[in-house]
């Protein structure tokens, strides 16, 4: 286990933060680690918190559906081998609170957060991370915005309608060339959008080519992780600044990485986990494991330390879908330094905040695999909910099995819907004959 060094000099009286709960999931090859997990005070947690939600945001609330997703064992061949033997039905209005822990059945279900149906075209994880960064980047003065992603990315077309809803221009560079017909992401993204089209030997080298573009755009550059701006949006955000008191010649370009994978997105995951976490949804005290699918890792990281932040007994459980185990510890160990050093984050903790897994059919990232466009159409006839094969069917594949698992007297499943999508149209492009 990697031990991240303590941004703290002093030595203050531990605390226990949360109790103790241990993973006891039988998945193939869990790349799991225990953690512990110290605090300088209870109040230094309350005033973090205070600090994080204390702002303005983009999303008017944070409210979002649940339903519930029960599994059936069929006596019957499957409809899809990819899947197993099940069938799926879907509650949209299933009990929560009080009554969510005193359910029993011994039917396996999971509950499904429809973070898909926060906007028909920006939502799930996207929605979330630009819930905090948009308004920070207006308090700022930014008038223009650069980030990337592939060619067809929800981050970019998030970003691009996001940008266009509030008087901000969008620059986006996307991996490769242009399709011959623009569907999806794709197509929204460019008519939201200021799109370019960079060669994969450019792409390879994302810093330098995002500090390029925003350079010729001809203004003042500001990278997301500038020191300055991270200390300021970890403040109390409540400033109402308007573009219109800036000089309409004075551009101010703010970089966006490559899926908002940055500290400074993280917040509104933390205000999604305080939504979920109140008594009438799914409560304080339920162990539950929450399932999540992982392009960056931040939005899981996220999710993590909101209920550590919360004292929640909740595990976080995240699909690796485009890094090694390695990548993604790294990655949460470098988010959390930031929190440390910059916005006065109250916890020195063990490398395993999330636990990381492979998904169930690994391959390259990308790539669809023969069966699973079969999988996503069983799952939209039999519950109305669509995902993809990309990103969101693994966090279904790993809920419907843990679910299984946790079924008599375990903790509650619960799978965060991250959108996504539209990307289906892509796929239908690159993989006809799957269609």
């Amino acid at each position: 286990m990697h031990v991240m060094k303590s941004m703290f000099q002093r030595k203050p009286p531990i605390l226990s933060l949360r109790p103790e709960f241990h993973s006891q999931c039988s998945l193939t090859n869990p790349q799991f680690t225990c953690f512990q997990v110290v605090c300088n005070s209870s109040s230094t947690r309350e005033e973090f918190m205070m600090k994080i939600l204390d702002r303005r945001w983009t999303l008017k609330n944070p409210d979002t559906k649940v339903h519930q997703i029960n599994v059936s064992s069929l006596q019957t061949q499957p409809t899809s081998k990819l899947l197993g033997n099940v069938s799926f039905s879907n509650n949209s209005h299933p009990s929560l609170g009080e009554n969510l822990m005193e359910w029993h059945n011994d039917q396996s279900s999971f509950y499904i957060v429809r973070d898909d149906l926060l906007h028909p075209l920006v939502n799930g994880n996207k929605a979330r991370k630009l819930d905090a960064l948009l308004p920070l980047i207006e308090d700022h003065l930014g008038t223009d915005v650069v980030t990337c992603g592939g060619c067809q990315s929800a981050h970019t077309a998030a970003v691009a309608v996001s940008c266009a809803e509030r008087g901000l221009k969008a620059h986006l560079l996307l991996r490769g060339e242009q399709p011959q017909i623009l569907t999806g992401y794709n197509l929204i993204s460019m008519l939201y959008g200021n799109v370019t089209y960079v060669p994969r030997s450019v792409y390879a080298n994302r810093e330098e080519m995002l500090t390029s573009h925003a350079d010729s755009i001809s203004g003042t550059v500001i990278p997301l992780d500038d020191l300055h701006l991270l200390k300021d949006s970890f403040t109390n955000h409540k400033s109402t600044k308007s573009n219109l008191n800036q000089p309409s010649n004075s551009k101010k370009i703010v970089i966006i990485n490559e899926g908002a994978g940055d500290a400074i997105a993280m917040p509104g995951l933390i205000r999604l986990v305080k939504y979920l976490s109140q008594d009438h949804i799914l409560g304080k005290n339920q162990p539950l494991k929450i399932v999540v699918d992982s392009g960056t890792g931040t939005t899981a990281i996220g999710l993590g330390i909101g209920a550590l932040c919360l004292g929640l007994p909740w595990e976080i459980t995240s699909v690796m879908l485009a890094d090694t185990i390695e990548g993604y510890r790294k990655h949460e160990e470098h988010l959390i330094s930031e929190l440390c050093g910059s916005s006065g984050f109250p916890f020195v903790m063990h490398s395993g905040l999330v636990h990381w897994v492979e998904r169930e059919h690994p391959r390259k990232f990308g790539n669809v695999l023969k069966g699973e466009i079969e999988a996503c159409q069983q799952i939209a006839k039999e519950t109305g909910v669509l995902v993809d094969p990309i990103y969101t069917l693994a966090a279904w594949e790993l809920a419907s099995q843990l679910s299984q698992q946790e079924k008599k007297g375990g903790a509650k499943v619960v799978m965060l819907h991250t959108g996504g999508t539209l990307g289906m149209f892509g796929l239908a492009q690159r993989y006809k004959s799957y269609f």
